[in-house]
């Protein structure tokens, strides 16, 4: 992350704080570099766990350009996308928490290590958040791939298929929606 776009990013970030000049300060001071700030306002968290959170990522990042800001809790357990405000409260679905009007969350400085919560995908400034509905199908993409492979997709990074040639990333999702995973011998289908 460039020097400006983390200014842009913090900015965004703490024009949600009650006191935007302490939420700065906080930053600055706190020994782990984090910082309260309120949901609701300007975007609201869907938390999933791990690996329906890394799956649904690496899903969405075959489907948008950029997916709004992911933070991860230290050891990637449960991973917060941040979404529109007044998501959380229509939210339903199992195994996903919700923080909207009324919850705070630790944020962590943009573009900054941190010992605990860090950034996967950090924020630009821009306000860019992740579409509630296109996360919802990367979600369902995630858990189907969970429930055929027993494993979360593979990791954003790995671009090469089984047999060991590149993977066109653009198509990868329409073959994997036709694609029929073997086991024991039986054929497999598309995009295998």
């Amino acid at each position: 992350m460039t020097a400006s776009g983390a200014k842009s990013a913090v900015e965004w970030l703490a024009s949600v704080a009650p006191d935007p000049d302490a939420c700065r300060w906080e930053w600055e001071r706190n020994p782990l570099g984090v910082a309260l700030l309120p949901a609701g306002r300007r975007w609201d968290v869907l938390i999933l766990p791990g690996g329906l959170g890394r799956g649904a990522l690496d899903v969405l990042t075959r489907l948008v350009d950029r997916p709004g800001p992911v933070l991860a809790d230290l050891g990637e357990a449960r991973l917060g996308f941040f979404v529109p405000p007044g998501t959380a409260a229509r939210w339903l679905g199992t195994g996903v928490r919700g923080a909207g009007r009324g919850s705070w969350i630790v944020v962590p400085y943009p573009g900054r290590a941190t010992g605990g919560v860090h950034w996967v995908v950090a924020p630009d400034g821009s306000g860019t958040l992740t579409d509630p509905a296109v996360l919802e199908l990367a979600m369902h993409e995630a858990a189907a791939h969970i429930a055929r492979e027993g494993a979360p997709v593979a990791r954003r990074d790995a671009h090469i298929s089984r047999e060991g040639a590149p993977v066109d990333r653009d198509a990868a999702p329409v073959a994997r929606r036709d694609a029929h995973i073997a086991r024991d011998g039986d054929k497999r289908g598309k995009g295998d």
